[in-house]
């Protein structure tokens, strides 16, 4: 490993409020931390005074903002609502922005092989890349709910620019499909990872999130992968059904530190 890495954390995986949420992430030894424009922080919500008033905090405790996820209902295919989705996703990438963050999250929806829905999904995609680049902030497409394949297909169609990836090996992993290949294919469009992992059941032919570390992810091996493509953003942990939240996310820090010695 040729550079530390920076770790983040994302704060809806603490399940505290945000204020000690943003606390425990600090002791717990993070560089960074993901926020929810949904949930946390809403753009339409977040005047320039409360702005500064939240960087003024992260200051306080060294923490950067890793990234921002803005999930929304519904992906950039479906038709209902695009307009609004689309602007609301600009409000969130302003957001980011403004709190120092140059990744916006979010799954981008279904990807067909043809049709209206692609044509609305591209279209979409390119408007919003537009104007991620003017802003300064990528719409990251979380890996997951689409094959690695498929993923890069639609980059290759879109104007260069348009798109980026947010890596995250758990899901990945909880759909069958493979980390280390998502990173072959996806490897130079990666803007943010999310520090998942993941393992398949095949008794019950499901996928199950696990710690980060006890999956089957191989993170030595993605991280130097990544670090071909000269990725230098964050490893934001993320742990959505641990029994004691703060403890599982300080041994994944311990891990991801750990890492910084091999």
């Amino acid at each position: 490993m040729t550079q530390p890495l920076r770790v983040g954390i994302q704060l809806a995986s603490l399940r505290q409020p945000l204020a000690k949420a943003m606390e425990t992430a600090a002791r717990l030894g993070a560089d960074g931390v993901e926020l929810d424009a949904r949930h946390d922080v809403r753009p339409g919500e977040l005047g320039e005074t409360a702005r500064r008033h939240l960087r003024k905090k992260l200051d306080d405790y060294n923490l950067k903002v890793a990234a921002i996820a803005f999930p929304t209902r519904r992906g950039y295919e479906v038709a209902e609502d695009l307009d609004r989705r689309i602007d609301a996703t600009k409000q969130a990438m302003r957001l980011a922005y403004d709190l120092g963050a140059r990744a916006l999250l979010n799954y981008v929806g279904r990807i067909e092989d043809e049709g209206p829905g692609r044509d609305r999904l591209l279209q979409a995609l390119e408007d919003i890349g537009r104007h991620g680049q003017h802003v300064g902030v990528w719409l990251c497409a979380t890996t997951g709910a689409e094959s690695p394949e498929r993923l890069r297909a639609l980059i290759d169609e879109l104007a260069p620019g348009s798109l980026a990836v947010n890596l995250d090996p758990g899901a990945l992993l909880v759909n069958d499909e493979s980390p280390r290949e998502a990173v072959s294919q996806l490897g130079p469009w990666v803007q943010h990872v999310r520090a998942s992992d993941g393992v398949r059941d095949f008794a019950k032919r499901q996928g199950i999130e696990t710690q980060l570390g006890r999956g089957a992810a191989d993170y030595p091996e993605l991280i130097a992968m990544l670090e071909e493509h000269r990725y230098s953003g964050y490893y934001t942990i993320q742990r959505l059904h641990a029994t004691d939240p703060v403890a599982e996310i300080q041994q994944s820090v311990n891990y991801l530190r750990a890492l910084q010695g091999n």
